[in-house]
């Protein structure tokens, strides 16, 4: 779908890698540029999770992409850019602000070479502002916008979502950014800056919670009882039953009355589970502790009462639509073997997109991408003596 645009990605970590990803994904010819002793996601990994010594953290989020390794701190490994970018639609970074403007290839430098160049900065606050040289990392923003003191139990400190929810969010605002860019040119010529930033996606992901609040909503302390949020109707959250847990969302005071103790929610109207939703809450958390998890399941079948089981993730991949959806891609890598990762979210006329490259060995298409930008062989010989460009050769270096 993206087929023909080409895309240079200075990305590292996270958001950006998953933005380039996402392009890359849609058929975009994108070329991850890394430093000669590469990306920073090649030597970390969540848990500790390597195959084979290659990281999972890398190969998650670097697929469908070639890879050219270069040192961008070097004059000659600038002036390699400055050639490349003469040929590429799009520039995507998630440097902190101001990194690559010293480097020479920040938007203002790099659109006098190409004036219909889409550059994309991803950052943690923005390109500039008071907090412009703050880490900007998934975990920080979400205690700073408000995300961690929205959710979480009362009895418990501020919780923040349990995956990096504002990286992958702010991943796909910057992709759209990207698409919408690269479109409108196609309407004008003009070139376009992007700026992503988490701070920015965070606020998005609370773009319900922050309009009630601004606007007169009244809001509880975080609940104590199973109550997910502060802001919606009970029952809205995660319960405990007999055996386990259950969770239940928006259930109108007559079902409840239907399924729960006779008498117990007497004295209680639709609007107060709203109004005195804590009240309620209270008792549909006391009620559902009196049957087992599955005894549950089979009356809120019955009734037709919206709830889901509380998975973990053994049971999230045995998911019976997870596996419908063919949400789970695996890539038979060379080194690390077969690797699982989660795929391309959606589908397009019915079919999920296509694995048409592994994550880029380092330096493996170095060469390949110099002769594509006119430089002999010489000249890349004397880049690699230099140590400017480290060109993969076969050995494998993950």
């Amino acid at each position: 779908m993206l087929e023909g645009v080409r895309v240079l990605s200075f990305t590292h970590y996270l958001q950006g890698p998953s933005a380039a990803q996402i392009l890359a994904d849609l058929g975009a010819d994108v070329v991850k540029v890394e430093p000669v002793k590469g990306a920073y996601e090649r030597g970390w990994s969540g848990c500790s999770t390597y195959k084979n010594g290659v990281s999972v953290f890398f190969l998650l989020g670097n697929r469908n992409q070639r890879g050219i390794s270069v040192d961008l701190k070097a004059a000659k490994g600038q002036e390699i850019i400055r050639r490349l970018v003469k040929r590429y639609d799009v520039v995507i970074e998630n440097f902190r602000p101001g990194v690559m403007e010293k480097l020479g290839l920040g938007y203002e430098n790099l659109r006098q070479i190409n004036p219909r160049l889409i550059y994309c900065s991803c950052s943690g606050y923005g390109s500039s502002g008071p907090k412009v040289k703050k880490p900007g990392q998934d975990l920080l923003i979400q205690s700073m916008s408000g995300i961690a003191a929205l959710t979480g139990n009362g009895q418990n400190p501020p919780t923040p979502i349990g995956t990096a929810a504002v990286d992958q969010h702010g991943a796909v605002l910057a992709a759209l950014g990207i698409v919408s860019a690269v479109y409108d040119r196609e309407r004008t010529g003009k070139g376009h800056r992007v700026e992503a930033s988490l701070l920015g996606a965070a606020l998005d992901l609370q773009l319900e919670s922050l309009a009630y609040y601004m606007n007169g909503g009244q809001f509880t302390g975080r609940p104590s009882t199973g109550l997910s949020t502060r802001l919606h109707q009970s029952p809205y959250g995660v319960y405990r039953t007999a055996d386990g847990y259950i969770t239940l969302s928006l259930v109108p005071i007559e079902q409840l009355r239907k399924i729960f103790c006779p008498g117990c929610l007497d004295g209680y109207a639709r609007q107060d589970q709203m109004d005195k939703r804590l009240e309620v809450d209270a008792i549909v958390a006391e009620e559902l502790k009196k049957k087992t998890t599955k005894q549950w399941q089979a009356i809120f079948e019955q009734e037709d009462i919206w709830y889901a089981p509380v998975n973990e993730y053994e049971q999230v991949l045995q998911d019976e639509q997870v596996q419908y959806n063919q949400a789970i891609l695996t890539m038979q890598h060379p080194v690390a073997g077969e690797v699982k990762v989660v795929g391309h979210a959606n589908r397009y006329d019915g079919s999920r997109v296509e694995l048409r490259r592994l994550p880029p060995e380092l330096g493996q298409h170095t060469e390949e991408l110099l002769r594509e930008a006119g430089y002999t062989r010489q000249e890349l010989a004397s880049l690699e003596q230099e140590k400017i460009v480290y060109a993969n050769k076969g050995e494998a270096k993950s």
